[in-house]
């Protein structure tokens, strides 16, 4: 089975062109002031129309207000909720209830402590994302270009759905589908030239390596 792509940060019409092209299952927009991926609501939403019916739109949030998701909810039109704060599982319930929208909720990892969290939201959030935790001194909560111990999810259910986030890049991805469960992979510095500036050859190199990773299955069920 072919992974999720969720292209994550998109901020042009050309980047976004590019990641449907190439088969991007989802796109994110970013609505966290503090990361060069920023956009505001009614950009995002411009942004998105070209994806519509051919990818999930994602909003990204950190712990946003009702405000917040008003308005966001209200101008993007979004198809997924990304939640990368500290959303409680009664809250991620009445966000879901609110705007009945399905919520990815996002753990960062850096030891196996950190997963046990996943347990109070199973059966809440419709998918988890697996971020690398921040390094000291960063006010971005992903993003940062740094991975985690994958052999740390070899514990988790197999009927966990998740989409495998951090550091993630061309020479890397196919390592990481090899060595997870994850039925999705999200890529946002990892096809960048600058923080923020997405490359379109970038996107194009990460596809490639995912369609190399994925040819050896597709060959032996031919």
């Amino acid at each position: 089975m072919k992974p999720d792509i969720k292209i994550c940060g998109l901020k042009t019409p050309e980047a976004i062109d590019r990641a449907l092209e190439r088969g991007a299952t989802h796109i994110g927009f970013i609505f966290f002031e503090k990361s060069p991926r920023y956009v505001e609501p009614d950009v995002a939403a411009k942004l998105a129309e070209p994806a519509r019916g051919r990818a999930k739109i994602v909003a990204v949030l950190v712990d946003p207000t009702n405000d917040d998701l008003d308005e966001i909810v209200s101008l993007l039109k979004p198809d997924i909720l990304q939640l990368h704060g500290n959303e409680s599982p009664e809250h991620v319930l009445t966000i879901k209830a609110l705007y009945d929208l399905p919520v990815m909720k996002v753990f960062s990892v850096r030891t196996a402590d950190d997963l046990k969290r996943v347990e109070a939201y199973i059966g809440i959030a419709d998918r988890f994302l697996f971020d690398a935790k921040a390094p000291k001194g960063s006010e971005l909560p992903g993003g940062n270009g740094i991975s985690f111990d994958w052999s740390l999810l070899s514990w988790l259910d197999g009927s966990i759905d998740y989409m495998l986030s951090g550091g993630l890049n061309k020479d890397n991805v196919a390592d990481a589908l090899a060595n997870t469960k994850a039925r999705g992979i999200d890529v946002s510095s990892g096809v960048e030239s600058a923080p923020g500036v997405k490359s379109v050859a970038m996107i194009d190199e990460f596809f490639d390596s995912v369609e190399k990773a994925d040819a050896p299955v597709m060959a032996s069920g031919s």
